[in-house]
C-alpha cells in the first residue's frame, strides 16, 4: 500500500513487478531528481529459517557490497554519498520516503527497496520483529546526513547520480531476478 500526498514527488506503478517514484528537492532533502526510487513487491522468496542470510546473500549474488542487518532509523536521514538498497527480511514497516510529505510505503518481508542517494527515508512504524538488510554498491561508501542546516548547501552538490557512480540504482532491476526486462517474472 502507498499512501501519498505531496507534490514533490511522482510515482509509477508498473505492471511488470516494479514501481518507482521520483523524488524532488522538498526545500529540507535533496532527493534526486535524476534518478528513481524502484520498490520490488514480493521480490525475494525465503527457504530455510535464515530470512536475513537469505536476503543477504541475494544482495551478494548482484553485485551489492557493505552488506549489514539492522532496522530503518525513525528519523529522516539520506546517503548523498551512495545509493542504498533495503530488502525485508523479516516484519513489516511503514517508510516515508522523502521528507515530511512524501509517500509512504507499506513494506513485508520479501519487499526491496532501492533508494537512489540524496532519498530521505525515515521508519514511521514497524513491527517489533522487523530486520532489514542493506547494501550499498560497489566502491561507495556511505555517509549519514539528517537535512540539518549545516547539511544543505553541500548536499544537492554532493549527491550522486548515476553518471557519477557507474552502478546506477535502475541496474538492480535486471539483477534481482524478481522481475527481468520486458516484464517476466523469474528467479534465480
Amino acid at each position: 500500500m502507498i499512501m501519498t500526498d505531496s507534490l514533490h514527488h511522482q510515482h509509477d506503478s508498473e505492471d511488470d513487478g516494479f514501481e518507482t517514484f521520483l523524488l524532488t528537492d522538498d526545500g529540507v532533502f535533496p532527493n534526486n531528481p535524476k534518478l528513481r526510487v524502484i520498490l520490488y513487491r514480493d521480490a525475494i522468496g525465503f527457504e530455510g529459517d535464515d530470512p536475513e542470510e537469505t536476503v543477504e546473500l541475494v544482495f551478494q549474488e548482484h553485485g551489492w557490497d557493505g552488506v549489514w542487518r539492522n532496522g530503518i532509523f525513525g528519523y529522516h536521514h539520506f546517503h548523498a554519498t551512495a545509493h542504498e538498497v533495503l530488502g525485508i527480511a523479516t516484519g513489516t514497516v511503514t517508510v516515508q520516503l522523502g521528507g515530511d510529505g512524501g509517500p509512504l510505503l507499506e513494506l513485508v518481508a520479501g519487499d526491496v527497496v532501492v533508494l537512489p542517494a540524496g532519498v530521505a527515508h525515515k521508519n514511521i512504524d514497524a513491527s517489533d520483529d522487523l530486520v532489514v538488510v542493506g547494501a550499498y554498491p560497489p566502491g561507495q561508501i556511505w555517509d549519514m546526513n539528517t537535512g540539518g542546516g549545516g547539511e544543505r548547501p553541500r548536499g544537492p552538490r554532493r549527491v550522486r547520480s548515476d553518471e557519477q557512480t557507474g552502478h546506477c540504482p535502475e541496474r538492480f532491476r535486471g539483477r534481482l531476478a524478481a522481475c527481468a526486462p520486458g516484464g517476466r517474472r523469474t528467479r534465480d
